[in-house]
């Protein structure tokens, strides 16, 4: 038996290894900083199965990734069923506190700034752009990370003064070439990838990317064929969640209120519809 984790976080467990860290995606989910009682039958494994396949479809891009094979794990986690495709080990390294977040359409946060103040990431944008709207170049909008309470979304000189121009440099570049290049391939599926985020961390002082990405939780992933300007496409994401509980009379304080049969599994057959779609698209590298 594997002993408990050093950490747990909202939906992924964390062993400390030393120079290295096991990450377990757990079948928890959770919105607005909040988790959910009921779990999402396989949602780690999907998205255990999702990142590992973009990490090595990307493998130009220093990443944190060991093996997800629990064979090659070290001991007592070596070949335990309840690791098997919910677990990658992966190399340590020294988190960088900000998401890196790559916009190609405005929705979400983003489409809430611009409504109050015209601004997206604290930068002005020409006034009558509806919902939805893509940009004609992805935009970065990075958000510093919080250890309570709910992401802060910053400008982007706000994170080139805090971690400086070389890096903020770097990390930009490589999450909208991530972003450019899977939003291409994903469109060749019927499938729109709206955002995603992705986070770094450094290793003997250059960044890798670590923690998961472009993942249905990591990432918006709208329905082509149901996209209208002015309106919000059905998602492939965990935004069919957020939707249904902006629906609810809900606080978005604890404790969260029961999630319907219903809603999880639909959640449950858009990650599996979402999986298959990125499966075909990688596998034609």
């Amino acid at each position: 038996m594997i002993p408990s984790p050093h950490y747990k976080g909202k939906v992924r467990d964390v062993y400390d290894l030393g120079s290295e860290l096991l990450l377990v995606a757990t079948d928890r989910i959770s919105a607005f900083d909040v988790v959910f009682s009921e779990p999402v039958e396989d949602k780690g494994k999907v998205l255990t199965r999702i990142s590992t396949q973009w990490f090595r479809y990307f493998s130009d891009i220093n990443n944190h990734l060991i093996t997800d094979d629990v064979s090659r794990f070290p001991k007592p986690y070596q070949n335990d069923p309840s690791l098997m495709d919910r677990s990658v080990l992966v190399k340590k390294a020294k988190r960088i506190d900000f998401e890196c977040v790559v916009r190609g359409y405005l929705t979400g946060s983003a489409w809430k700034e611009y409504l109050q103040f015209g601004t997206i990431a604290e930068t002005p944008y020409p006034k009558g752009l509806q919902e939805s709207y893509q940009f004609p170049t992805p935009i970065f909008t990075p958000a510093r990370k919080n250890d309570s309470g709910h992401d802060e979304n910053v400008s982007e000189s706000t994170m080139e003064k805090e971690v400086g121009s070389d890096l903020f440099q770097k990390v930009k570049t490589i999450s909208l070439h991530l972003y450019q290049k899977a939003h291409q391939l994903m469109a060749k599926q019927g499938i729109l990838l709206c955002d995603t985020k992705f986070e770094f961390g450094l290793i003997e002082g250059e960044p890798v990317l670590i923690d998961e990405i472009l993942t249905p939780d990591s990432s918006r992933y709208w329905d082509a064929s149901t996209y209208v300007l002015g309106k919000t496409p059905a998602s492939f994401d965990k935004q069919i969640l957020r939707n249904w509980l902006e629906s609810t009379s809900w606080d978005k304080n604890p404790p969260p209120p029961k999630l319907p049969e219903s809603l999880i599994q639909e959640l449950r057959k858009k990650y599996l519809e979402l999986e298959d779609k990125i499966n075909i698209c990688l596998s034609q590298k």
